[in-house]
């Protein structure tokens, strides 16, 4: 009898084992041929954040990581679908599986690599934070009651979050809303991404962008599920083709007017 229930539990064991074995084959299928086999690609890009994505006069889609999505639809050979996203959701929509690729200048930190996977970067930023030339502030430690705007999610509002916990944190929605409060005077400071303030100071002239101190250097990566090896690596040799053939350098100066510095590698 004892022999009995000792081989029903070996049984039982290799049977939750074969379900939790085919689980995860379900839970880490193949994105890369899921994609192919499907024939489209689920892109989300910003349309807050110029001159990554914004909208043009006709409400089409413009900006940077919109030719970077268009061209990685080119390079797979598929359809290209691509759906809106913003600071605070970009990972959710990743791990809710809304979308395959997210290319919305997002920065790496060790923290979001717990969640999903970066690719290399493929653009070259900084975060920081600016404000009017008559700000006397100069680093976190010297915000004081001074409020600043910021998307909530983004790798800048983490940032003060953590270097200036006490700092009057206006937590925006998305980084439209950020830039606004600081037009209008809502904010004192905005904290944003460095080529994005550049586009709102072209914008609104009248407003003062002075950069009042660099929070760190942050390169715009594409990111996926975690455990995508074959999409990260796909992508990895996309952005480093495209470095090579010119067609970066060509969306640095176009979009951001300079030219592609070289990138960090991963």
């Amino acid at each position: 009898m004892r022999s009995f229930f000792a081989g029903r539990s070996i049984l039982a064991g290799l049977a939750a084992l074969a379900v939790a074995a085919f689980g995860t084959v379900e839970a880490h299928a193949d994105k890369l041929q899921d994609i192919l086999q499907k024939g489209v690609v689920r892109i989300g890009v910003p349309l807050d954040a110029p001159p990554f994505g914004a909208q043009d006069a006709n409400r089409n889609p413009i900006g940077f990581d919109i030719e970077m999505a268009e061209m990685v639809a080119k390079g797979l050979g598929v359809k290209l679908e691509m759906q809106q996203i913003t600071g605070a959701n970009r990972i959710p929509f990743l791990l809710t599986d809304k979308v395959d690729i997210v290319i919305s200048v997002l920065g790496l930190t060790p923290e979001r690599s717990r969640q999903v996977m970066f690719t290399a970067p493929y653009a070259n930023t900084f975060l920081a934070v600016y404000g009017p030339k008559s700000s006397p502030v100069t680093s976190p430690e010297t915000l004081g009651s001074t409020r600043i705007a910021a998307a909530k999610g983004t790798t800048q509002e983490l940032a003060i979050s953590a270097a200036a916990p006490k700092a009057d944190l206006m937590r925006t929605e998305d980084d439209a809303t950020a830039a606004a409060a600081y037009i209008t005077g809502q904010a004192d400071l905005l904290a944003t991404n460095s080529i994005v303030a550049q586009a709102l100071a072209k914008q609104n002239p009248n407003k003062e962008f002075e950069r009042k101190f660099v929070i760190r250097r942050s390169p715009a990566h594409m990111a996926v599920q975690m455990d995508q090896h074959n999409l990260v690596r796909w992508l990895d040799s996309f952005i480093f083709f495209n470095a090579m053939n010119g067609e970066l350098d060509r969306l640095h100066r176009k979009y951001l007017d300079m030219p592609m510095d070289p990138l960090p590698t991963l």
